[in-house]
This record gives C-alpha cells, sequence and structure tokens, in this order.
C-alpha cells in the first residue's frame, strides 16, 4: 500500500484528473443503483395489472413513465461513464509523461559508475514495465473502486431495510473475498520480482546484441546468444506456472466461497417471496441488487492483481528515483528544457600564470575496499600547453581524464580548472569548459547539423558550417545529396570512422571550450583517415590547453611534455626529448618502435600504443 500511496503522491499534479475520474464513478453507481429500483416497481405494476388491481391503461402509462426512467438512467450512466474515461485516458497518458521524464531527468543527474554497473536494456526495460503496471492499476483503480465501494455499501443498506440476514451475508462476503486475495499477495509479489529479473537480464542482452551484431556474427554466436535469450524467458514461463497455480487455487477457493454465500442469500429472497413477505417486484430488485454486490467483490480480485503487478513493477522504478543523484543537481533542474547555446564563460578573470589544469594528491578508487586506480597524483598544466599520458593499460590515463570531467568523486586531493577547486563548481560549469574527442565518435542518430551542434543546438548555419571546415569536414559533407541534413543512422553507421571521427571534431571546435580531452581518435583509422583527421585535431587543439590519451607514438612528438603512468603513479614528466634522453618509460617505447620486431610490436600494444 505504502508503494501504491507513494505513486499517488508522486503524480499528485493529476489530483483534478483523480477527482474527475471519482466523481464521475460515483454518479455512474448512483444511475446503476435506480436501475433495479425501477425494474422492481415495473414488476409489481405489471403483476397488479395481471391481478387486476390496476387498470391496462393506468398500468401501461406507469410503466411507459419508469421505462423512459431507464433510458434516461442509462443516457447518464453511458454519458457519465464516457467522460470518465475520456479523463482516465487523458491522465493516463499524462502520468505516462510524469513518469518518464522524471525517470529520464533522474538518469541524466546520476553519477557515471551506475551506468558502469546496469546494462541499456535494463535501464529501457525497467521504465516501460513500471509506466505499464502504473498507468494500468491507476486507471482501473480510479474507474472502478470508488463504482464499487458505494455500490456495495447501498446495497448493504437497502438489503438491511428489506433483510437484515441478507446484509450480515453481503458483510461477511466482502472482507471474506479481499482476505482470501490477499493470502497470496506477498508470494505472488516474490516471484514477479524474480520474473522481472530474468526480464531485465534478457532485454539488456538483446540490447547489446543488437548493438554489437557485427561481432556476434563474426564470431558465430548467434545460437548461443538465442540460447541465454531463450532461457531467461523458460525461467520466467516456470515461475508463471508456480505463481499462477497458487493463485488460481485461491481463486477457486475464493468462488467457491463467494457461491455459497451467494447460494444463501438467493434462498432468503426466494422462501420469504413464497411466504408472501416479499413482493414478486421485491423479489427482482434484491436479486438486482445481489447481482450488482457480486461484480463488486469479483472485481476486487482484479484490483488486487493489479495492483500487485503495479507494486511489483514500480519498485525498481522507485529504487532508480531514490539514488542520490550526482553533486549537485540544481543546475541540471534549473536547465531542463532550456537549450544551452552561450560559449562557456568565465565566472573570473584568469591570470596568465594560473594552471589550466591542476591535480593535487590526487587518490582514487572505483569501489571502496578495492585498490587504488591513482595514488597521489600531482600535475600542473600550463594555459595552451599540450600534455600527452602515457602508460600501461589500465595504468590509470582514461581515469584521470574521468576525474577532471567529475564523473567520479574523489577518493583523495583536488583538482583545480583555471585555479577553481573542481568540488565547488557545478558540474555543468565544469564540463562546459572541456570538450571531449572520444576515440569512438559517439554520435547520435539524426542529421550531420545536429550532431555538430550537440553543445550548441543554436548555433548558426554559418558557424556550423565553420566548424566542419576546420574539422577537414566540409568537403564529405557537401557529397552526401542532403547536405548537413544527412541523416546518419545509429552511431553514426552511414560514415565511415574517418567521417566520424571529424564530426566529432567539428562538434569540439564549435564548443570552443579552452580545455581540450583527446582519447586520441586516429588509432583505428587508415593511413589517409589518419592525415585527414589529425589535420582536424591539429586545428581544434590550437590556442587550447590539450590533454591527449596517447595511443600512437607520432601524435605524441609535438606536444609540449609527456606525462607517463606506472601503477596508478606518475613516473617522468619532460618534453618528447628530454624523456627519449632520460632512459625511461617513453625511451623503452621509442627502442621497441625502431625495433620493429613482432615482440616489439606485441609490447607496445600493452601500452596501447601502436
Amino acid at each position: 500500500m505504502r508503494t501504491l500511496l507513494r505513486i499517488l503522491r508522486f503524480t499528485r499534479e493529476l489530483a483534478p484528473y483523480y477527482l474527475g475520474i471519482v466523481v464521475c464513478s460515483i454518479l455512474v453507481a448512483l444511475t446503476a443503483l435506480a436501475s433495479p429500483f425501477l425494474i422492481g416497481r415495473a414488476t409489481d405494476v405489471v403483476v397488479g395489472a395481471v391481478a387486476g388491481q390496476r387498470t391496462p391503461s393506468e398500468a401501461t402509462t406507469l410503466v411507459l413513465w419508469l421505462a423512459g426512467g431507464l433510458f434516461l438512467a442509462e443516457v447518464l450512466s453511458t454519458a457519465i461513464s464516457s467522460f470518465g474515461g475520456y479523463l482516465g485516458d487523458v491522465a493516463s497518458a499524462r502520468m505516462r509523461a510524469i513518469l518518464s521524464v522524471r525517470y529520464f531527468e533522474q538518469l541524466l543527474g546520476l553519477p557515471q559508475r551506475y551506468f558502469d554497473e546496469e546494462l541499456t536494456g535494463t535501464i529501457v526495460n525497467r521504465l516501460n514495465r513500471s509506466i505499464i503496471e502504473t498507468t494500468n492499476f491507476l486507471k482501473s483503480f480510479a474507474n472502478t473502486f470508488f463504482t464499487m465501494l458505494l455500490t456495495t455499501f447501498a446495497v448493504l443498506i437497502i438489503t438491511a431495510f428489506y433483510a437484515w440476514p441478507l446484509a450480515v451475508l453481503l458483510g461477511i462476503m466482502f472482507p471474506l473475498y479481499v482476505w482470501l486475495t490477499t493470502l497470496t499477495s506477498k508470494h505472488w509479489q516474490e516471484v514477479e520480482g524474480r520474473k522481472n529479473e530474468h526480464i531485465d537480464q534478457a532485454s539488456g542482452r538483446f540490447s547489446e546484441v543488437v548493438a554489437q551484431i557485427p561481432v556476434v556474427k563474426s564470431f558465430v554466436q548467434e545460437f548461443r546468444e538465442l540460447r541465454i535469450f531463450r532461457g531467461h524467458f523458460a525461467d520466467t514461463v516456470s515461475l508463471t506456472k508456480r505463481q499462477s497455480t497458487r493463485w488460481h487455487l485461491m481463486d477457486a477457493i475464493r468462488r467457491g466461497v463467494l457461491a455459497l454465500v451467494l447460494f444463501a442469500m438467493m434462498a432468503i429472497i426466494l422462501v420469504k417471496t413464497a411466504a408472501g413477505e416479499f413482493s414478486v417486484g421485491d423479489m427482482v430488485l434484491l436479486i438486482q441488487l445481489i447481482a450488482m454486490a457480486r461484480q463488486p467483490v469479483t472485481m476486487m480480485s482484479f484490483i488486487i492483481d493489479s495492483g500487485q503487478h503495479a507494486v511489483a513493477g514500480s519498485k525498481d522504478y522507485f529504487s532508480v528515483m531514490d539514488l542520490a543523484p550526482e553533486r549537485p543537481l540544481a543546475e541540471l533542474a534549473a536547465r531542463t528544457g532550456v537549450e544551452q547555446d552561450a560559449r562557456p564563460v568565465r565566472s573570473h578573470e584568469l591570470h596568465p600564470d594560473t594552471p589550466a589544469v591542476e591535480f593535487r594528491n590526487l587518490a582514487f578508487a572505483y569501489e571502496e575496499g578495492e585498490g587504488s586506480v591513482l595514488q597521489d597524483v600531482s600535475l600542473s598544466i600550463r594555459q595552451g600547453e599540450r600534455v600527452a599520458f602515457i602508460g600501461e593499460s589500465g595504468a590509470g590515463k582514461t581515469t584521470l581524464v574521468s576525474l577532471l570531467l567529475g564523473l567520479y568523486p574523489l577518493s583523495a586531493g583536488e583538482v583545480f580548472v583555471e585555479g577553481m577547486p573542481a568540488s565547488q563548481l557545478e558540474v555543468a560549469k565544469l564540463r562546459e569548459r572541456i570538450a571531449v574527442v572520444f576515440q569512438d565518435a559517439s554520435l547520435f542518430s539524426g542529421t550531420i547539423r545536429e550532431n555538430i551542434s550537440y553543445a550548441r543546438p543554436n548555433a548558426s548555419n554559418e558557424e556550423i558550417v565553420a566548424a566542419a571546415r576546420r574539422a577537414n569536414a566540409q568537403q564529405f559533407i557537401e557529397k552526401f545529396p542532403e547536405g548537413y541534413d544527412s541523416l546518419i543512422g545509429e552511431r553514426g553507421l552511414k560514415l565511415s570512422g574517418g567521417q566520424r571521427q571529424r564530426i566529432a571534431i567539428a562538434r569540439a571546435i564549435l564548443k570552443d571550450a579552452p580545455i581540450l580531452v583527446l582519447d586520441e581518435a586516429t588509432s583505428a583509422l587508415d593511413t589517409k583517415s589518419e592525415r585527414l583527421v589529425q589535420a582536424g585535431l591539429d586545428e581544434l587543439m590550437r590556442g587550447r590547453t590539450s590533454l591527449i590519451i596517447a595511443h600512437r607514438l607520432s601524435t605524441i612528438a609535438s606536444v609540449d611534455r609527456i606525462v607517463t603512468l606506472r601503477n596508478g603513479r606518475i613516473d617522468e614528466v619532460g618534453s618528447p626529448e628530454e624523456l627519449a634522453a632520460s632512459g625511461g618509460l617513453y625511451a623503452e617505447l621509442l627502442a621497441l618502435q625502431n625495433e620493429g620486431t613482432a615482440e616489439a610490436k606485441k609490447r607496445l600494444q600493452a601500452y596501447d600504443l601502436s
């Protein structure tokens, strides 16, 4: 119940819709209650006419008036029910929008660590399941619960007026049925949670396989992936069999008890009618009332079942909503719906001697209690300086950049950006000052124009074209029939590797941030593409502070300084010339490159170098 109340509080802005649905439900119940009285009265009139107690003319007039009342009640019930259905549909659509937007907003505010541990398919499936189950329950609850409650209460009062044993039996039947239904609730939810885990895992794997289908096919693993996928759903079938067996066994017991109570009530009505205590009209009235009471009781099973689905489906949703957002979240909420367009603006005047980036006594571990990835890292990078980072795979190069971007909290130490502690800067303000070109271009489906202007959606066409030209991308873009409005497919699959990288470079140029991070963008390209991309990178780095995660020794020679990392610590810092003569790691790598043997190339690959 707490979960359901939380859903209502979460969507409190829909309260006017809920109220309107409740009012419509009550009015529908009242119009429905009029029918048994009208039919009962018409029955007595007809019986009286047959017995000669009324003239045919008088009986006909009265019956027609009663039939007109039935017609009016039906018309009103239809109109009110239709309006209530409209309110329910709109409320359901708005609820979907509210839950989806808040979930997405929460995801955007969560730290990188959350996404490191969750599968994309699981994240998406969690939202879809929660919304479907929750909206279905609230819609059915609002449309039926209050009608059911009012109908049951009214029938209790009316039957008590005619015969108190009927009211007592009704009073027993309703709570007994509800109690028998709730007996299966805990077990049902536990099993449903286990089914959801299997479905989430299957959905997560599904998304991974679709995204990496060339890998699956090249390693001939289609059958293995199908077997894993099929296995998850086979487990859900097994769990459903156990779940359904228990549920329907209890349902048979519930319905048996209901049938027994209804038999007793019908026996009382028929015996009293035969004894002359009830008129035929009273008998018809009471039978219809009992039939009306039966429907709410059986509907309670559906509502509880729907509620259990909503509770089970929303648990994972709220488990995400309860996570602590990235520090701080205020600027994200303030920017919701606002497109950023302005270039980064400093909040203070920067002295020429102030380092652009400074790492001071930095330490970091991905999980508490695990070994540190970085330890006691201190480094100052001047404004406009080009610094390359090299080291064995796992030495902490990429982690250092992730900490600069504020993607993870520091274990110790501090990062300074343009003289300001990163911990005191708004996350968005920090990242506005940094442009990143990843090894994987990381483009979105959509047009070339949309991808270049991702950091500045309202950039002019002239600015976009100028950025593309500086990135050496203008020539191939103009060859597309739609030019900048050409669709590039998911992750830019319609473009070559070199074309994707040049779009990513144009995106960074248009952002015009003073600090640039390059996760070497030429490592996987052929020689011709590398030259074109490198020309774009040279243009991009001009006048900016550049941090380069090096994957090719050829790109390191032109930097101002090289930083070598070993076991999470800084080993050497110096110019390419200084480190080439120092006898350290860089000198060793140069020697390996010059050696050119298969063994030398293998050792270079251990440093992510070629």
